[in-house]
């Protein structure tokens, strides 16, 4: 889990303190869902505010947020799980909070729980993005295809992301909507935006390394070519793929089951 988040919670915290001082008869505004880096990648640490900005906090909250943090600091992640539940029963209308705990959850390989949590945010905005890309990668990691696929649907309906697009179009692969999988596979290579994304697959020596996009789209192309019988174009598809990553394994591997 992120250590940095601990600034975060902090500031996110009192800031929601001081909007429940408000008048009972004003209106509170509405939560706003900062965007968010996906689970899988790293976050940039956070720039640590000024002591002074800080907005004052009550000392129970601040109590369970040291706690946190020390807690990651000496990598005892089982105490830092119960200082964040903790700070949620102090802090119940704090998405922030909550959300941690589900990228905890997934961090830790607890798919279930991380999609419940994710579920319990999206009761309270059904357009939080974080919370939907939890319950995607989630569901997926259950190995529930079906169900990560609607996520996904509904993160794409509000991000237009084409990484999310392609998980989309392998889970529709894998859920075997040979037409939904071509068209999101369609979209995605028409797109230009794609000549700069990578993915990583495992080289001939089963290490992790970066392919462009194209190529793993390319070879699904010839996947989806080949479930539907035409092992020609099957073939033109593979090749290629390989003609852009001579050694990319998927794509050499269904190329010598063709033949």
């Amino acid at each position: 889990m992120r250590k940095s988040v601990f600034v975060l919670i902090l500031i996110s915290i009192a800031a929601t303190g001081w909007a429940q001082k408000k008048k009972k008869n004003e209106k509170p505004e509405a939560v706003k869902q900062e965007a968010t880096q996906p689970v899988v990648q790293t976050a940039k640490p956070a720039t640590v505010a000024p002591k002074d900005s800080v907005p004052a906090m009550d000392p129970l909250t601040r109590h369970y947020a040291i706690k946190y943090t020390l807690a990651m600091k000496w990598n005892d992640p089982d105490v830092a799980k119960d200082a964040l539940y903790d700070l949620i029963v102090e802090n119940q209308g704090n998405d922030s909070i909550i959300y941690e705990l589900a990228v905890y959850y997934y961090q830790n390989q607890k798919y279930p729980s991380s999609v419940l949590v994710s579920q319990e945010l999206l009761k309270r905005d059904p357009k939080n993005t974080a919370a939907l890309e939890i319950a995607a990668v989630g569901y997926e990691s259950l190995g529930v295809p079906d169900r990560s696929l609607q996520y996904y649907e509904s993160l794409y309906l509000l991000q237009n992301n084409p990484a999310v697009l392609y998980k989309m179009a392998f889970l529709q692969y894998r859920l075997k909507r040979w037409k939904e999988s071509t068209t999101s596979t369609d979209i995605l290579i028409a797109d230009k935006n794609i000549e700069t994304l990578k993915v990583n697959y495992n080289d001939a020596n089963d290490k992790q390394k970066e392919y462009p996009m194209k190529v793993a789209l390319l070879n699904l192309k010839g996947m989806l070519a080949e479930e539907q019988g035409d092992k020609v174009t099957a073939r033109k598809f593979y090749e290629q793929a390989l003609a852009l990553a001579p050694d990319f394994g998927p794509a050499k591997t269904n190329m010598a089951k063709l033949k």
